[in-house]
């Protein structure tokens, strides 16, 4: 079976979400209900950036493949390729890129 390609659209940004803690920082074993979800992730794929409508060009994106970024906690669609879980969110949706 062919691994999927997936390219976002313009200002569309393919983010793998980080796991989630099992483990407290004490060491207490967290059970899969009360997991939060992680805000942060690596950036997958980017978009070719939005449409500048008075002049027709693109406006390219401040971040790109590889950034850890951290995003708001209802950002993006969730989706599921080839057994991984990505979000595609919109670039506004990035709150911070983490150096």
């Amino acid at each position: 079976m062919a691994k999927a390609s997936v390219r976002p659209l313009h200002d569309k940004i393919l983010v793998k979400r980080d796991e989630a803690q099992s483990k407290t920082e004490s060491g207490i074993f967290l059970p899969e209900s009360s997991k939060d979800k992680p805000k942060t992730g690596i950036i997958e794929a980017v978009g070719t950036g939005s449409l500048n409508t008075d002049t027709g060009e693109r406006i390219p994106l401040s971040v790109k493949k590889g950034d850890r970024v951290i995003f708001s906690s209802y950002a993006g669609t969730e989706v599921k390729l080839d057994g991984q879980e990505l979000l595609i969110m919109s670039e506004d949706d990035i709150l911070a890129v983490v150096d």
